[in-house]
């Protein structure tokens, strides 16, 4: 029982490692050309520790997390950069980029989501997804497209 505990526990370190900041990620995707997929909420949601602690590591598991890339932003040390992301006040909200030959496209679920609908939620993005033809931009702010 001890090794399937300490196997646990190292299993959930290595995949809580798999977000990056907002800017690495943004980084990624001007690189790779993979959609953008920010998580942003708080340390004291209790919905958004779930989707951060317990949903996403079980889609990182299954492989989504790693056709994206991933970030976090908390709303209470990022909070400007939560505000340009974010469509209202709720939280928690799983945000995604993407481009498209029309140009950045912006989707996003709001509240706790299951894993099924965010693998759900990442993989058609990746499916729709077509290789980037324009640049990202300046890296620490969504540019004017990705916001409207």
């Amino acid at each position: 029982m001890t090794t399937i505990s300490l196997a646990i526990v190292l299993q959930t370190a290595a995949l809580a490692t798999t977000a990056n900041s907002y800017a690495e990620a943004r980084a990624k995707t001007a690189e790779t050309g993979k959609p953008l997929v920010v998580l942003v909420g708080a340390d004291w949601c209790p919905a958004c520790q779930t989707m951060k602690n317990s949903a996403l590591p079980q889609v990182a598991r299954r492989g989504a997390l790693g056709k994206v890339a991933y970030a976090v932003v908390n709303t209470d040390h990022e909070s400007a950069l939560a505000k340009q992301l974010m469509r209202g006040g709720s939280i928690p909200q799983l945000v995604m980029y993407r481009e498209t030959p029309s140009g950045w496209k912006r989707e996003s679920l709001v509240g706790a989501q299951d894993p099924a609908t965010i693998e759900s939620f990442i993989n058609r993005a990746v499916d729709e997804h077509k290789a980037p033809t324009t640049s990202l931009g300046d890296a620490s702010q969504p540019s004017a497209e990705e916001r409207e």
